[in-house]
Order: structure tokens, then sequence, then C-alpha cells
């Protein structure tokens, strides 16, 4: 009994991950809402694959599925509704528009990539399992990428 509780807690403390995962993918909180619950139903509907070192990784994928199904239904991407707001809104929005460019421009691998790392704060063993390569080639990429980014947006700004 002790272990399903256990479980409890690490599923509702993986569901913001999972949901924010959804959302940044689809950029629609109903949609994020609807695919985040799917994932979950999904993993609880088949007991048999639970694994305590595998459930991120089962969860990961079936999201993952989930959003690429989604993205497949729609015709076309909506902008995001949150734009930032505070004193210096123009620069706010610069800035965000200059990341969101430059997150555009890179390959979709690199994009999920930094999402799980950093957004979701997914372990690097968990996405060299998702993978299928090494932590070290997970850490290699992320540095690349997160260097790339950094020179793209210095230049930018100096441009």
């Amino acid at each position: 009994m002790k272990g399903g509780f256990d479980m409890a807690i690490d599923l509702r403390e993986e569901y913001d991950k999972i949901f924010r995962y959804c959302y940044i993918r689809v950029r629609d909180r109903h949609t994020a809402e609807d695919l985040t619950q799917e994932t979950f139903l999904r993993y609880l509907e088949r007991p048999h694959y639970h694994s305590g070192t595998k459930t991120l990784r089962l969860l990961y994928t079936i999201a993952r599925n989930l959003c690429v199904d989604e993205y497949r239904r729609r015709s076309s991407q909506d902008l995001p509704e949150d734009l930032p707001s505070g004193a210096d809104i123009e620069e706010g929005v610069l800035e965000s528009l200059s990341l969101q460019q430059a997150l555009a421009e890179l390959p979709y691998e690199d994009r999920e990539l930094l999402l799980l790392r950093y957004v979701n704060d997914v372990p690097v063993s968990v996405i060299s399992g998702l993978l299928g390569v090494s932590r070290s080639t997970v850490n290699r990429r992320l540095k690349r990428i997160t260097e790339d980014l950094r020179i793209q947006l210095v230049k930018e700004e100096l441009e």
C-alpha cells in the first residue's frame, strides 16, 4: 500500500511539469490540460508498464505522442496569449520575441531537449533514456545548444 501512495505523490509532482511540456508545445491552455489528463489516463490504464525508474520516461513519451497527434490535427499555430507586462513592456516584448525567434530557428530536437531539461527539470538520465543516447551526449548537446543561443542573442543585441 505504501508503494501506491508514493506513486500517487510522484504523479502529482509530475503533473505540472507534463502540463508545462504540453502547453509549450501546443500553446493553448485548454488543449494542454486535455493532453495532460489524457497522458495520465493512458499511463494509469496500463499498470503493467509501470516501473519506478521509467515512470518519467513513459509519461513524457505518452505526452510527446499526444502533442504530435494534436499538432497534426491543427491546421495552423496560434500566437501565445501571454505577453510580458510591466513598466518597460516594449523591451520585454522585444527580448521575448528575440528569444522566441532564436528558439524557433533551432532544430525541433534541440528545442525539445531544452524544454525537457530547463523548463521541466527532467534529469539528464531520464532524457538520455528518452532519446536513446548517453548522458554525456545529452550534456554535450545541451552545452552546445545553450552556447549557440547565447551567441545568437548577443549578435542580435549588437545589431
